[in-house]
């Protein structure tokens, strides 16, 4: 087998649950639990994570979901003893390309699973979230901090580049200078200063974490179903499109929104004597 192969057989191979997944109705918390390795992105994780989130986004009743991790940690980024395989990879016919397979079509999923679904992502950033774990918050849709979260980034002292959607992410919310001081200064953001930044959406107390990404839920899951689901590509089209562009997608959506039934209703709710 490749190395990519042995990755991938031996993490569906491992025996222990890393991944835990609590349902309620609408919406689902999915949690990160490895927590004596930092929830460390070990292949057993990545594998068990991926095969969670594929089973959620293949149930129509499912709008939101959480992602977090068991405390004390989100995610601590990629597991070091991998990397430190990477020798043995180079080594072998397929050459790089066996650690970008792994890349793309592991770490990669987890964060197009999350972009390109109609379901809204929570993340629920509960201590350190660093490298990838990091690039997967940054993916979501929203990410809500308990006082204890610190933003890491690990890429550069490690010799890496942002990857998994990071580069993107944090340009977009620091501009081009923002994130090479980011990238290059290295230091750890505490949840109050990334919140400043726009990392995350707001900062809670600890206890309350969970809670106040469930709130999120619940105000998300109100939305009629349509307008979530029609809503989450355009914006995620306009942070890369033209004014013109996005003005013309907003065009061709917003009169099927007109032709549902929860429009109709909304509107004959608000009118006297509706």
């Amino acid at each position: 087998m490749t190395f990519y192969e042995d990755l991938v057989s031996g993490g569906r191979q491992h025996a222990d649950t890393l991944v835990r997944v609590q349902r309620a109705a609408d919406r689902a918390v999915v949690t990160l639990d490895d927590p004596d390795k930092l929830n460390v992105l070990s292949a057993p994780l990545v594998q068990q994570l991926k095969a969670a989130l594929e089973e959620l986004l293949a149930d129509r009743a499912i709008r939101a979901v959480v992602l977090t991790g068991a405390d004390p940690g989100f995610s601590a980024g990629g597991d070091l003893r991998m990397m430190a395989d990477t020798p043995t990879a180079l080594a072998a016919p397929e050459g790089t390309t066996g650690i970008w397979r792994w890349i793309r079509y592991e770490f990669g999923a987890i964060v197009r699973l999350i972009a390109r679904s109609d379901v809204a992502f929570i993340a629920a950033i509960n201590g350190p979230a660093a490298g990838v774990g990091l690039a997967w918050a940054l993916t979501c849709d929203l990410a809500v901090a308990s006082e204890r979260a610190r933003i890491v980034p690990a890429f550069g002292r490690l010799g890496l580049l942002p990857e998994v959607g990071t580069s993107w992410a944090i340009t977009r919310r620091l501009g081009y200078q923002g994130a090479f001081a980011y990238y290059a200064g290295g230091e750890q953001l505490d949840a109050q200063r990334a919140h400043e930044l726009g990392l995350v959406h707001e900062v809670v107390a600890h206890e309350q974490l969970l809670a106040a990404a469930d709130a999120w839920c619940t105000r998300i899951c109100a939305l009629p179903a349509h307008a979530l689901a029609m809503t989450k590509p355009l914006l995620r089209a306009a942070a890369d499109g033209s004014w013109e562009s996005t003005l013309a997608m907003e065009e061709f959506a917003e009169p099927q929104c007109f032709t549902t039934g929860a429009f109709q209703e909304a509107v004959r709710g608000m009118l006297p004597n509706g």
